[in-house]
């Protein structure tokens, strides 16, 4: 058997009674996680323009896009959609061993499917999501080179592909299938990070609109190659390189990945978050303001240089200011944090903010890890000849260093309130809390709406 049977039947064989507590507790979080950081992005100033787009390619279907409040959208559309609004502001969940946003893909490819076919349990989800997740990251964490292509995207439609044929009852030799019919569709590369344009979020909404399409071919019976994963032109071939899937694979079942899943504090690119928590360690330790700071250097591996160390200019693009250290550094020392507004046209030229940027650096160590974004050293020198450093073995919002359940719903809320929908917030967390036991999981999709739930979480449907 190789690694990829393994993840086939790994994804048609587990039972929701074997899921772990942790992995449970886990998928509650970040689903509802997911849920705010959608709402927030509507902010995304292309947001509107991509709509428009969308009602030109086609509409007529069940299907509705996160906070809004009509149905009307193709399944494979409102998952493009979705996916969008969930990762457009470099907010979303990561798997970090894996560099994968797992549930940017996957949560909107589920809800599409499930709104697609008339509801779907909460349990149903939940053993959705948990596979899901599973195969995403096993396949990221497997990866032994640098990023060249853009794998968030990639890995999470194959973990995505395979939960919404579990849904629809496939066999793991089904699923095989649907990995080679996705193969074909799989898109994205590191030039869209590289040049901090729009483009990037987009990746992750090509793949999960081509997850549906992959897996209604699946369905249809088209023929399919059976090696998309580990074969001579398969997905490690073509896309990664270097790989130990046999030994990501040897514990499925045991462990769940989505309790490895990292929550992000800042709206920003991950690898930024570890600079970001030491020098606001630094300035709650020692109450130095922003313009007392002569320069900040930030000591961190290989792949976190790569990732957001560039140069800081006037009238940055918001997606490349969040995917640049120096910028969200200035911005935390300023304003002791970094939220969502901070990236608003009038923000990014910031003559303060910029000047501050330009005094951070960022330097690469030693780390053989070609996935690590930990452990950083951030260094501090003020204008009066003080000197700060602080080591981050593990950055806020790892499995090793979560964030606490009020800063996790303080997010959440705070994600919300820049939604221009009325959004119903108590109902939905606690529905998201009761997943399990939840009759309907389209009830989530009507408390972001503007509409009253027609549906009541407590009672199941007839």
């Amino acid at each position: 058997m190789d690694a990829t049977e393994a993840l086939c039947r790994h994804a048609a064989g587990l039972s929701v009674e074997r899921i772990s507590a942790a992995a449970v507790a886990a998928t509650k979080v970040f689903l509802l996680d997911t849920l705010g950081v959608a709402l927030a992005g509507w902010r995304h100033p292309f947001t509107p323009a991509l709509i428009e787009c969308a009602q030109g390619w086609g509409q007529g279907g069940a299907c509705r896009l996160i906070g809004g409040d009509a149905r009307g959208w193709p399944a494979p559309t409102a998952a493009m959609i979705n996916a969008w609004l969930i990762h457009n502001q470099e907010f979303d969940c990561v798997h970090e061993p894996a560099v994968v946003h797992p549930m940017a893909v996957i949560l909107a490819a589920l809800l599409a499917e499930v709104d697609r076919r008339g509801g779907a349990r909460g349990a149903e989800m939940l053993l959705a999501l948990v596979i899901a997740v599973d195969i995403a990251a096993s396949l990221g964490s497997a990866c032994r080179t640098r990023l060249r292509f853009f794998r968030p995207a990639q890995c999470g439609a194959l973990g995505a592909l395979a939960a919404v044929l579990r849904l629809r009852g496939a066999d793991a030799g089904q699923i095989r299938s649907g990995f080679g019919l996705l193969l074909g569709q799989l898109s994205g590369t590191m030039q869209a990070h590289r040049e901090g344009v729009a483009a990037l979020p987009m990746q992750i909404a090509y793949n999960a609109r081509n997850v549906l399409v992959a897996a209604d071919l699946v369905s249809a019976g088209l023929a399919a190659p059976q090696h998309a994963i580990e074969g001579e032109f398969g997905y490690y071939a073509l896309f990664e390189g270097a790989h130990e899937l046999a030994r990501e694979v040897s514990d499925l079942g045991q462990r769940f990945r989505i309790a490895e899943v990292s929550h992000k504090p800042f709206p920003s690119g991950r690898a930024t978050h570890g600079g970001l928590d030491g020098l606001l360690s630094l300035q709650a330790q020692h109450g130095f303001g922003a313009a007392e700071v002569a320069a900040v250097r930030l000591q961190a591996p290989p792949l976190v240089r790569q990732l957001v160390d560039r140069p800081v200019r006037p009238a940055m693009r918001a997606n490349e200011a969040k995917l640049c250290f120096p910028f969200v550094a200035a911005v935390a020392l300023q304003r002791g944090g970094v939220d969502v507004a901070d990236f608003d046209a009038a923000a990014l030229v910031d003559a303060e903010t910029l000047a501050l940027a330009a005094r951070v650096a960022v330097l690469a160590d030693a780390d053989p890890d070609v996935n690590a974004r930990a452990p950083v050293q951030v260094g501090v020198q003020l204008h009066d000849g003080r000197v700060y450093a602080q080591a981050v073995p593990q950055i806020l919002g790892a499995p090793a260093r979560p964030l606490s359940q009020a800063a996790h719903l303080a997010k959440f809320r705070r994600n919300l309130a820049g939604h221009p929908g009325a959004v119903q917030a108590d109902t939905l967390i606690e529905a998201v809390e009761a997943l399990p036991a939840l009759a309907d999981v389209r009830i989530l999709l009507d408390l972001l709406s503007d509409k009253s739930s027609s549906l009541d979480p407590a009672e199941p449907r007839r």
